[in-house]
């Protein structure tokens, strides 16, 4: 009898009663007890995290910085909340505790009080660190706090950004505001430059001045010098000139007192007297010839009236320093008729020899009669002249005495002008000194100037000005400087696609077992009826592989439609499950043939072997060194890797590595099984009497 008709009859008996019909319905369905449903209970955790209770503890207190109130805590509450994280429920610091603690939160977030004021010390002289809080408790749940690291990194991440972009705006308004500062002073550099080239050029013109300065001050102090001699010699001449005035004053006041009187009584004598003298000087011009003849007689009369003038001009001025008018106007009349005598002496000296000069003679009678008749006019005022001379002489002495008094001042004051100027000459001589170094520092000043408008101007080209957009632009990239560009060729849409590659053929694998527990590995009609090894094998292998086949489709039907798993190649996926069912029956057929009921628990570690090694979870490089040393031998791996490729997408050179490496196992496995069926057809003591029975 053939293979495949062996077979149907193997799958007929299924047929018969309720109970095997059921036990085929339980075979078909408990591939989707492992894999559906499994797959299916974690399908996409992420999704549904919002549902996890998580406590969330705001005590910030909020700051202020630049004028501005930060409240960073209620920002990333806000956040949490808008981003449905986890199901956050805002309690006190306590009931965190306690919560966590006893599992009614899974874990707890903690802003502490001083949270804005630690990330508004960024501003500030003294930064520091804003902290959040996590306490996790694995005895509630392990993957949730590996979850939550994975969350609060991103939103430790966020608020680091958002601090550090707003730390990092202020840099660039920092920098446009110093560059803006910089322009403005490297104008006033400019100006400053133009302003000290100008006060360079002062400096100068300064110098010079001040060097003609020093010179004028050096003619001063040497001028003032001789002034202050000389107005000591004025000083000491007035003071001289101031006594002699006292003096004359004094003598002039003496006999003012003593003549006054006698002018005032003889006043009409003496004008008379002059008259006189005049009258008769011009009688004796008139009568010359006549006087040569009468001249002895009026020589005599002349003499008498000479010697009268003399003895009252003795008696009253004999003082010849007195400069009075009165006195000076009677000696004038003694001194005239001194001459009348002297005349008439003459002409009678001359009449007596008659050889006299009478042109001479009539000459000074014509001088005598003049002055004589001077004195006659005067004569009425002697008294008011000596009065007004007295007054002249005692306002001239005044006016002496005040002359001294200044002259004295002026060299007192002179000397104060000359000790003035020689200071002023000194200081003159330092300031010019100064300006000469003043001069030779503006001159560098002026060069310095220049190379720190230059410096500025090279300076404000230097120093970034940015406005609003540049700024937000650049605070963007250096608040987040390196971003991690992923670009995922074949993204898993959720968890359960990403673990899908691994529980299908963990279910198919389950279903191949479980076939072989109501299925004979080898047909026993075909061993009693001594057929070929081969066609034994295939006999107890084709019933498994259909009803292996019947499960796929029901797997990936209740996956693809009722799950939602999405397959990159779908019937590619199918048709190599189709496979990996054939070569796990051939596997499971062969250690149940070849050990028996031992074969039943060695099929059950080789699937623990297999799971362990096959890199379904975490990448196998992270197991220890015996799975890693099983992995390249064991067909899950291969069956695992090309199910990602089939499932999600990517090259196909897995898919055909492990179809060639299915197709050797299931080969293998099927031959294994012949060698078994042909020893099967040998009784021996053991088999009739197993050690061991399942």
């Amino acid at each position: 009898m053939r293979s495949p008709r062996l077979a149907a009859l193997e799958l007929r008996r299924f047929g018969r009663g309720k109970l095997p019909r059921a036990a085929l319905v339980a075979l078909l369905v408990l591939p989707l007890l492992y894999g559906a449903l499994y797959l299916w209970s974690f399908w996409d955790p992420y999704g549904r995290l919002d549902r996890i209770p998580v406590a969330l503890v705001n005590d910030d207190k909020g700051a202020t910085a630049d004028g501005k109130k930060i409240t960073a805590g209620d920002d990333i509450t806000k956040g949490l909340h808008d981003s449905k994280t986890f199901d956050w429920q805002e309690v006190s610091a306590a009931e965190a505790r306690r919560g966590v603690e006893d599992g009614t939160y899974y874990l707890s977030l903690t802003m502490p009080a001083d949270f804005s004021e630690r990330i508004a010390s960024s501003s500030g002289n003294s930064p520091e660190t804003g902290a959040l809080q996590v306490h996790t408790n694995d005895a509630n749940n392990y993957i949730v706090g590996q979850i939550s690291r994975t969350v609060f990194s991103e939103v430790r991440q966020a608020a680091s950004k958002k601090t550090s972009r707003s730390f990092l705006d202020k840099i660039f308004v920092s920098f446009s505001d110093i560059h803006g500062k910089t322009v403005k002073a490297a104008k006033g550099a400019d100006e400053l430059k133009g302003g000290i080239g100008k006060a360079e050029k002062g400096s100068k013109d300064l110098a010079d001045g001040l060097k003609d300065a020093k010179d004028g001050s050096g003619d001063l102090s040497t001028g003032l010098k001789k002034l202050h001699k000389g107005a000591g010699d004025v000083a000491d001449g007035t003071k001289r000139v101031a006594d002699g005035t006292r003096k004359l004053a004094d003598k002039v006041n003496t006999y003012a007192g003593k003549v006054g009187p006698f002018l005032k009584g003889n006043e009409k004598t003496i004008g008379d007297t002059a008259q006189l003298v005049a009258d008769s000087s011009g009688a004796i011009r008139k009568h010359l010839d006549t006087l040569a003849k009468t001249a002895p007689t009026a020589a005599k009369g002349a003499r008498t009236a000479s010697d009268t003038l003399n003895g009252v001009y003795a008696r009253r001025c004999d003082d010849p320093v007195l400069p009075d008018a009165a006195c000076a106007d009677l000696k004038k009349a003694k001194d005239a008729a001194a001459d009348a005598a002297v005349i008439a002496g003459d002409v009678n000296t001359l009449i007596a020899d008659q050889n006299g000069d009478l042109t001479k003679l009539d000459k000074n009678l014509a001088t005598l009669q003049k002055q004589s008749q001077a004195l006659a006019d005067r004569a009425p005022h002697l008294s008011e002249d000596l009065d007004d001379a007295v007054k002249k002489i005692n306002k001239l002495n005044d006016g002496a005495a005040e002359v001294a008094a200044g002259a004295k001042k002026l060299y007192k004051g002179l000397g104060t002008a000359k000790t003035g100027a020689v200071d002023l000459d000194k200081g003159v001589g330092d300031l010019k000194t100064g300006a000469d170094d003043l001069s030779g520092g503006m001159f560098k000043l002026v060069d310095g100037s220049g190379k720190l408008a230059g410096g500025l101007h090279d300076g404000a080209e230097r120093i970034p000005d940015y406005d609003k957009q540049d700024r937000d632009q650049r605070t963007e990239v250096m608040a987040d400087p390196v971003r991690l560009a992923s670009q995922d060729l074949h993204k898993a849409p959720n968890y359960g696609t990403g673990f899908a590659p691994y529980f299908i053929p963990l279910s198919l694998w389950v279903g191949a077992m479980v076939a072989y527990m109501l299925i004979a590995p080898m047909n026993r009609r075909a061993l009693a009826a001594g057929a070929p090894a081969w066609r034994i094998a295939l006999a107890g292998w084709l019933p498994v592989v259909a009803i292996g086949v019947l499960q796929t489709v029901a797997l990936m039907s209740v996956l693809h439609w009722a799950v939602g798993l999405e397959m990159a190649r779908a019937a590619g996926t199918v048709g190599f499950l189709f496979l990996v069912t054939a070569c796990f029956a051939a596997i499971v057929q062969w250690l149940n043939a070849r050990f028996g009921a031992a074969g039943r628990i060695l099929v059950l570690a080789l699937l623990m072997l297999q799971l362990t090694s096959a890199g379904g979870t975490y990448p196998v490089q992270t197991s220890p060194g015996f799975f890693n040393a099983l992995h390249p031998f064991l067909p899950m791996s291969y069956v695992v890797e090309a199910l990602r490729r089939l499932i999600t997408g990517g090259g196909l050179e897995p898919v055909w590595q492990a179809c060639v490496v299915l197709t050797a196992f299931t080969a293998g496995a099927l031959a294994l099984t012949a060698v078994a069926a042909r020893r099967r057809q040998v009784w021996t003591l053991d088999r009739l009497h197993p050690e061991l029975s399942l």
